[in-house]
């Protein structure tokens, strides 16, 4: 089979790379302004690897992409895949009315589009929040869109994915939009992927990974008593749990808690949350019911919670431990986006918090890049088969 080539625009630390490698695509260049994203990402692709891969560590509005074609050695409609998530902070949910409308980073979108552009590539897929959906944003998908349709690709309607749907330990909702050539027939392309796990309550199997494969098997017999107080023996012995973490991993560490929040960590009960440890804060002293995920212990009988760029933060969602009295380590929530544990990420603590969570899930993005490799494929078999 023809090699199957990928470009990946704000690459981030990887993960859609991760992803694209273990689908057995060849990644040429990928794009990132971030210093710690690019140390991470030359680390762990790059570095000590036999490798030709082009990292261009800049600002995606000054690079041309007739460069990258240039390093490359590719002519516009060579590629087979251009991949990518321009920042979503534009189209974020925790932004109120009309806020994020006018974000520049929500022009990116339309910067991803001149690499299409340039590129030509036979396959587009871009990824970004569901809230790129909403009415307020309208203007900005619309003109990706026509930009789209005029250069020459079909669109397929955006598509929510949610990535428990697809074996990942996590229930982070995604909107992907693909684009495919004018000149590549799709009408036998199916997009996007049927799931392959399954809610509990279905009959379908298997189903969803619960965020318990993320944590090592706790070893006391006074804790296991206590989990199963709350989730009962069957459920506790129906649980499946993570591998034992590398005692040297430089990426296993949490935040350091002031010993007031130690101690309300502490009474806080296995699946608890911040009304359960006794304590109102002062932002609730109103009667204030909302976020009430914050300071919560992760569930360890469904799916982990989306893992955002907060992550190792309590005060940023149910992000403290089933029972531990801290944060969630990087190593966690590089497990909840399903990175390997050799996937050693640069920087300080909330520079890697902010690498893993900007990251796709590399399973998920691993089943929709095998969808769109296996297309590609078929299609240019064709192509060089008509030709011969």
């Amino acid at each position: 089979m023809d090699e199957i080539s990928a470009v990946d625009l704000f690459a981030g630390a990887g993960g859609v790379s991760l992803a694209a490698k273990k689908a057995g695509i060849t990644v040429k260049a990928a794009v990132e302004l971030d210093k710690d994203a690019c140390d991470t990402y030359r680390k762990n692709f790059v570095d000590g690897v036999d490798c030709k891969e082009k990292v261009y560590e800049t600002d995606i509005n000054t690079l041309q992409p007739e460069n990258i074609l240039a390093d490359v050695g590719m002519e516009p409609g060579e590629l087979d895949i251009l991949m990518g998530g321009p920042p979503c902070q534009g189209y974020s949910r925790h932004r109120f009315k009309d806020q994020g409308v006018n974000d520049p980073r929500n022009k990116l979108l339309f910067r991803y589009f001149d690499f299409v552009s340039a590129f030509k590539p036979k396959v587009f897929i871009v990824e970004n929040v569901p809230g790129l959906l909403w009415k307020r944003h309208k203007s900005f998908l619309t003109r990706f869109f026509e930009l789209a349709n005029s250069s020459g690709y079909k669109v397929f309607s955006p598509e929510k994915i949610n990535a428990k749907d697809f074996g990942v330990p996590q229930n982070r909702q995604r909107v992907f939009i693909l684009g495919v050539r004018n000149d590549i027939r799709v009408d036998d392309l199916e997009w996007p992927p049927k799931p392959t796990h399954f809610s509990p309550k279905s009959s379908s199997k298997p189903v969803w990974k619960n965020a318990s494969t993320v944590f090592e098997k706790p070893d006391s017999i006074s804790l296991i008593q206590e989990i199963i107080k709350v989730i009962g023996r069957e459920e506790f012995d129906s649980l499946e749990f993570g591998s034992k973490l590398k005692s040297k991993d430089k990426n296993n560490i949490h935040m350091n808690h002031k010993d007031y929040m130690v101690d309300r960590f502490s009474r806080t009960p296995i699946h608890g949350g911040r009304e359960d440890s006794g304590d109102i804060l002062n932002c609730h002293s109103n009667g204030y019911k909302g976020h009430k995920d914050t300071y919560g212990r992760i569930y360890l009988t469904k799916p982990g919670p989306t893992m955002t760029t907060g992550c190792m933060n309590p005060s940023k969602g149910r992000f403290l431990h089933p029972w531990e009295n801290h944060g969630i380590t990087l190593r966690h929530a590089a497990r909840f986006q399903t990175f390997p544990d050799d996937f050693s990420f640069s920087g300080g603590l909330i520079s890697q918090a902010r690498q893993i969570g900007n990251a796709i899930p590399i399973e998920l993005g691993v089943k929709l890049l095998k969808q769109v490799k296996e297309f590609v494929q078929l299609r240019k078999y064709e192509i060089n088969r008509d030709a011969g």
